[in-house]
């Protein structure tokens, strides 16, 4: 597959990775999964705006939705700010915008300083939204949210203002979170937010779980690498216990939710659950075959080539929109 919008940091062929593992496709057990229609799902979101909020990963998903698109119609970017990590595209024929919409936690969040200088740790406000996803809500019809690899470092935690607590920071006087704690406040309040929220127009949220990283020999600072050339079987399959966690609140909250829509109504909630087929797949990541000219001799075992088994995220997906076809058209 040729595409045009395609990133040279997941062009993993490009730089020289041998394309075995677009051979190996998931196979669910009990159906059939069709390989994706770019026609068909065109067709249900026209006149429509879908929108991934989440990290680079979720933007990654994001770039392989564009390019299988693409091979019906060519998109034009209509916006990208300074930094490419808000951006829509737009697909003109079918009235079809798509964004990606940067965000690290889904919840309002500020960088710490000392001295003047970034250091990598965060306050985050568990209690309120996004600013800048809330401030898109107005316009996106469809949201996939996502969220996990930021949350493993020193975070503070704070609720109605107030610090309640922190992320590996081992402060006397603060109470100490779990990742996992933590991970499942964040996604209950952006869930009811995204709901209760009177300018959103959302018909369609989808939690994307999370996807585990196959860094082995170390992390992806200290040598890590991800060499395999073919995927794992269950059995093996490689995903660490916080990954399965992390995976089981994200369909509790998502679970919590459409009980309380069928109670109350309010939008359609719908899971996109990959993490389990996706710890199978340490075959699929860029490695060393990416454009990494500011990280020499780093792997990159996170983020998944283009095309891969990313891809079928988004027939996932389709079948997900499938579902929802008459209240996606008809609203």
């Amino acid at each position: 597959m040729t595409c045009p919008t395609i990133p040279d940091s997941k062009n993993c062929a490009k730089y020289g990775k041998q394309m075995d593992y677009v051979n190996w496709r998931w196979k669910p057990q009990g159906c059939d999964m069709a390989r994706f229609q770019p026609q068909l799902f065109l067709n249900i979101v026209q006149g429509k705006t879908l929108a991934f909020a989440g990290d680079s990963i979720g933007r990654n998903q994001m770039e392989s939705l564009l390019c299988l698109l693409s091979q019906v119609e060519a998109p034009t970017k209509v916006h990208s700010d300074t930094k490419d990590k808000f951006i829509t595209w737009n697909f003109r024929s079918y009235n079809f915008t798509l964004m990606a919409l940067w965000t690290k936690f889904l919840v309002e969040d500020s960088q710490r300083e000392i001295n003047g200088t970034l250091v990598e740790s965060h306050d985050m406000h568990l209690d309120k939204l996004d600013a800048r996803l809330a401030a898109n809500l107005h316009e996106i019809n469809i949201l996939v949210v996502s969220s996990s690899r930021w949350f493993f470092r020193t975070n503070y935690l704070y609720e109605d203002g107030k610090l309640i607590g922190c992320i590996y920071c081992s402060e006397d006087n603060i109470t100490s979170f779990s990742v996992i704690s933590a991970i499942q406040r964040v996604f209950r309040t952006a869930i009811s937010n995204l709901n209760s929220r009177r300018e959103s127009r959302l018909q369609l949220t989808v939690v994307r779980t999370a996807t585990p990283a196959h860094f082995e020999n170390g992390q992806w600072n200290t040598g890590g690498t991800c060499n395999r050339t073919e995927p794992v079987g269950e059995g093996t399959a490689m995903t660490s216990t916080s990954e399965r966690e992390i995976r089981d609140v994200q369909v509790e909250e998502a679970n919590r939710a459409q009980k309380e829509k069928k109670q109350k109504g309010g939008m359609n909630i719908e899971i996109l659950d990959i993490t389990k087929l996706m710890s199978m797949r340490p075959d699929a990541h860029p490695g060393i075959h990416w454009n990494n000219e500011w990280m020499r001799g780093y792997s990159d075992c996170s983020h998944w080539c283009l095309p891969g088994p990313i891809d079928m995220w988004n027939e996932l997906l389709l079948a997900v929109l499938y579902k929802y076809k008459k209240n996606v058209e008809v609203q």
